[in-house]
């Protein structure tokens, strides 16, 4: 396959996670990970600045969260806003990469050094909420507790959804894991 293919980014994906759940993260190495996908060590470092950007390099949802609270009408309650945007990324970005996905959260889960990068992209998505929120005129401490039990929900139903062995959809884990805390704040 030659180097500059289309699909480079994602071969280099594939091959990390490849060697990842064989080896386990810290036991690869990114002259691995080019070796198995069939390119040079530039090439990755032109698509990943480090091996935990495989996991990282492309979170878009913060941007994705910015312009959807952005294009929200005026009258639209701040977790409704999130709550609508949540399920649209489950639906279209989550689900169809679901195996992916579950592989890549029993690594994060696994390593130390990716569990506190994703609890970093956990607290940009609440930073981008909460300023979001409080652009919209939602005063400071609610706009920050409705960003954090958004996000946490979410959380909690990613982590659900990629340990589900029934193949239930994350729309679904989002709604069983918002009603549980409904119930719970009543």
């Amino acid at each position: 396959m030659a180097r500059w293919a289309p699909d480079t980014r994602e071969r280099l994906r594939a091959a990390a996670m490849e060697l990842f759940a064989e080896r386990g993260f810290e036991a690869t190495t990114v002259p691995d990970i080019v070796e198995r996908a069939g390119v040079t060590r530039r090439t990755f470092f032109r698509h990943f600045g480090d091996k935990r950007e495989v996991f990282f390099g492309d979170d878009e949802i913060p941007r994705l969260a910015d312009q959807m609270l952005a294009a929200a009408p005026a009258d639209v309650p701040p977790f409704a806003i999130a709550w609508s945007g949540f399920q649209t990324l489950a639906a279209e970005r989550f689900e169809p990469r679901r195996r992916e996905m579950a592989a890549a959260r029993r690594v994060i889960e696994s390593e130390p050094a990716l569990r506190e990068r994703d609890l970093q992209k956990q607290a940009d998505l609440r930073a981008v909420l909460t300023e979001g929120y409080r652009a919209r005129g939602v005063d400071a401490l609610r706009a920050r507790v409705v960003a954090g039990v958004a996000v946490d929900l979410l959380q909690t139903a990613l982590e659900q959804w990629a340990a589900d062995t029934v193949g239930t959809p994350l729309v679904e884990h989002l709604e069983r894991v918002r009603r549980e805390m409904a119930d719970v704040l009543a």
